[in-house]
């Protein structure tokens, strides 16, 4: 048994097993046999459940066996849609001929003129007719859980994509007509776009371009100084630009799912750039890209040694004033939880809380749950054991699927097809740019609140006792984006219901997660809602608050940095870079530090 495991890689398991033979029972063995083989079979899936997938089809297939009226109904879906093909393809040749089918609004995979052409307009539209039957086919199937039917219509779009005639050179008119045009140059760049992608892949290489966005050099390059590190985070203070600054520090958190300088990417979209020139004192955190041996640092290390540490270096640093609390994605759950905690104790260090894109209710998590269930996480968890963390390849790859005609059908044809590689620009070369995730962390996040959505529920523990989103009395500015894969804006609303007792402005913005966010005065086509639900006032829904409130064209930057001065309108000199000298926090090095660097 020790020479099994420690064939297939897991020692550190092999030693507890043998370490403990003394006291080892029978009923001991089968899980040791079950981690490693669930292990080496998640390798193969990379962390996907097979028992999941199979599971939502076999509920699916059965239900719709045992459903003879769903079955007429599909029939007869069938049949009109065969029909209505059928008078279009009778009329396609001729001129302005109208679709019997239009795309969803969100599709652009067939927008160019050419697939109006006869035979690509069938081959389209007969594409279309039958992703809305199957669509039919999977939704609405009496009994099915709602989990379940998410997952099989999910599976069947991502089916249906991979097929769609767009991949394809002889189905697709763009690719013929720049084949004609170049005389197959297009493939041939194509060919050579791909070798360098799997050649790049194998050897672990940044995409193609990424070495145009240097750290420190290109992006994130706003003057500051790392005045703080332990062994999860660096804290850097930014150089004022102002002879004069708002009192009240800001401190933000991002996610430690990416890395910090989303958020001060090139100068002219960096907010960390943008708070510094409208007078503000700016700390962040730069969390470490932990390996192996830190497996087990769990979410309540992360609150402590990431949020508690870097609040407490803020507050020495700029002593006597409350600190304005800024979380983004998955920090904005950790600093929601912090702040929970810190009203519980009656500790009044934050000023404000601003969440930006971020869960604090995951009973509505969007189309992520998918890969949220009981068996998927046992597999991911297999997956993560031997390795120690989740690798960023591996995150990066689901979030990826979520939008996969966007981030991955589109761009592999227009790259591969085409031949047309696409120039990298800071966000993307940002987003290649990916980090590990912890054993515990990660496993404690996806259980605790993902699957059991413990802390809007009041379940969430802290020093052993409850920390509940209702406790918050600090003014809350949350920010919801349209198109949000990760975090949902319904789902981000659900602050009017947790924080009943504080006031709420809230902001849906156009863009996703990180466009929305990352979204600066000056940039085109940005639009945006906001208003603010007084404490205790009634609650609106989501539907009503979007047809009730008034669009503004701009940048949402303007109204939170105009909401931020109305927590901190006394104006001071700004503070030393690492405070005075009996602060015990000195600068370090130059930002933006060390662990920023870690791949």
């Amino acid at each position: 048994m020790y020479y099994l495991l420690v064939h297939k890689g897991n020692t550190e398991m092999a030693d507890t097993i043998a370490t403990n033979t003394s006291e080892r029972t029978v009923s001991n063995l089968p899980d040791a046999l079950d981690s490693v083989t669930h292990t080496a079979l998640a390798r193969v899936t990379r962390g996907l459940s097979p028992t999941a997938a199979l599971s939502a089809w076999h509920d699916w297939a059965v239900h719709l066996a045992i459903s003879p009226g769903k079955q007429r109904s599909l029939f007869d879906k069938a049949l009109d849609k065969q029909q209505r093909f059928t008078r279009y393809a009778l009329r396609a040749t001729t001129p302005h001929c109208s679709n019997c089918i239009e795309p969803l609004e969100q599709d652009r995979r067939f927008s160019d003129p050419a697939w109006q052409q006869w035979p690509f307009n069938l081959i389209h539209q007969g594409f279309l007719l039958q992703q809305q039957w199957w669509h039919n086919a999977t939704t609405d199937v009496r009994g099915v859980s709602q989990h379940n039917e998410d997952l099989v219509t999910f599976a069947g779009r991502q089916w249906l994509d991979m097929w769609s005639p767009v991949n394809f050179p002889w189905t697709n008119p763009e690719v013929l007509q720049a084949t004609a045009r170049t005389g197959g140059a297009n493939l041939w760049r194509g060919a050579m776009n791909f070798l360098e992608d799997a050649r790049r892949q194998a050897l672990d290489e940044p995409p193609a371009g990424a070495e145009a966005f240097e750290v420190g050099k290109d992006v994130a390059v706003t003057p500051g100084k790392v005045v703080y590190r332990n062994h999860l985070i660096e804290l850097i203070q930014y150089a004022p630009t102002t002879p004069k600054v708002h009192a009240a520090p800001i401190l933000i958190i991002p996610s430690w799912i990416m890395k910090y300088y989303i958020l001060d990417l090139s100068p002219h979209n960096s907010m960390v750039k943008y708070l510094v020139d409208q007078g503000h004192t700016v700390f962040i955190v730069s969390w470490k890209n932990p390996g192996y041996a830190d497996r087990d640092l769990g979410m309540e290390d992360y609150r402590r040694l990431g949020v508690m540490d870097a609040l407490d270096a803020v507050t020495c640093i700029v002593p006597e004033q409350k600190v304005d609390a800024v979380g983004y994605c998955l920090g904005g759950t950790l600093l929601s939880i912090a702040a929970a905690a810190m009203a519980r104790d009656g500790d009044e260090r934050l000023r404000s809380l601003t969440l930006l894109a971020a869960g604090v209710d995951f009973r509505e998590p969007g189309e992520l749950s998918l890969f949220i269930d009981e068996s998927q996480l046992a597999w991911l968890e297999s997956l993560m054991w031997d390795k120690g963390y989740l690798d960023g390849e591996q995150m990066a790859g689901a979030f990826q699927l979520l939008n996969s005609n966007d981030l991955i059908w589109s761009r592999r044809m227009r790259e591969y097809l085409l031949g047309e590689r696409q120039a990298l620009f800071d966000l993307m070369a940002w987003n290649a740019d990916t980090t590990r995730l912890p054993f515990r962390m990660h496993s404690e996040y996806l259980r605790r609140l993902y699957l059991n959505n413990d802390f809007s529920e009041g379940r969430y523990e802290v020093d052993g006792r409850p920390a509940v989103p209702g406790d918050i009395r600090t003014p809350i500015f949350a920010v919801g984006t349209v198109r949000d894969h990760v975090t949902p804006w319904r789902s981000a609303y659900k602050i009017h219901q947790l924080s009943s007792g504080a006031d709420v402005s809230f902001v849906l913005t156009s863009g996703g997660h990180n466009a929305g966010v990352v979204s600066e005065p000056g940039r085109p086509r940005r639009s945006y809602q906001i208003s603010t639900r007084k404490a205790g006032e009634r609650y609106t829904d989501p539907q009503r608050w979007r047809a009730d409130t008034p669009l503004q064209e701009g940048s949402w930057w303007s109204s939170w940095q105009k909401w931020l001065s109305e927590h901190s309108s006394e104006r001071v000199a700004p503070p030393t870079m690492g405070g005075t000298q009996a602060s015990g926090y000195v600068p370090i090095v130059d930002a933006p530090g060390t662990y920023v660097r870690e791949r």
